[in-house]
């Protein structure tokens, strides 16, 4: 099982120019598709005046689910060449636009290929890739007294904390890595069978 995946830690930018035409490319973290659509929106109301916004992003863990945009361009002459930018460094959760400016000479759709390609990769050039753990919430409910045996397994589980509660009932969440998931299952139900009292959600 997978345990992580790659992805760009900030907004950058590329620029390509030809024959007198401009392509600007932004490319940005994104987590969802309703982020993508908020980002569409922003660099359309940004290059408003320009004549294409082509696009392609990578979304999910494993990566499945992606999407290439022409806007108007030849087909496979722009949103393609963006994706395999992403795709040729292994990247998910990336959204990258190409904002392009005509200069009043076609380029062929060899040269658009070229340019939405080139720009694309000089933006996420211009990025920091970063690795990001997959991980799954884990909420566990307890009394004050197993404090130790909860700590022991955020210790052993290499869990991190999100948000806890000390009180009469305590309350612990956390994150697991993915592939450590169903051995913590186990170790939580083995407790619960020797009469400790730990409730686990995941």
């Amino acid at each position: 099982m997978q345990d992580s995946y790659l992805t760009i830690s900030k907004n950058s930018e590329g620029l390509y120019k030809e024959k007198g035409s401009k392509f600007i490319a932004l490319a940005f973290p994104v987590r969802s598709e309703e982020q993508v659509k908020e980002k569409l929106e922003e660099v359309k109301k940004t290059y408003y005046d320009a004549r294409h916004h082509c696009y392609a992003y990578i979304l999910g863990a494993d990566g499945a689910q992606y999407r290439a945009n022409d806007d108007g361009e030849p087909n496979h002459s722009a949103g393609d060449p963006i994706l395999g930018q992403i795709r040729s460094k292994e990247l998910t959760n990336t959204l990258v636009v190409v904002v392009r400016y005509f200069g009043g000479t076609k380029l062929g759709v060899s040269g658009l290929i070229n340019a939405y390609k080139v720009s694309a990769a000089e933006a996420l050039e211009q990025n920091k890739v970063v690795e990001k753990l997959i991980t799954k919430a884990v909420k566990f409910t307890f009394p004050y007294e197993e404090m130790n045996e909860v700590m022991k397994l955020v210790s052993d589980f290499e869990l991190e904390i999100i948000n806890q509660e000390f009180e009469m009932e305590c309350i612990l969440k956390a994150e697991v890595i993915v592939s450590k998931a169903e051995e913590l299952t186990n170790k939580c139900q083995l407790l619960h069978d020797l009469g400790r009292v730990i409730q686990y959600e995941i």
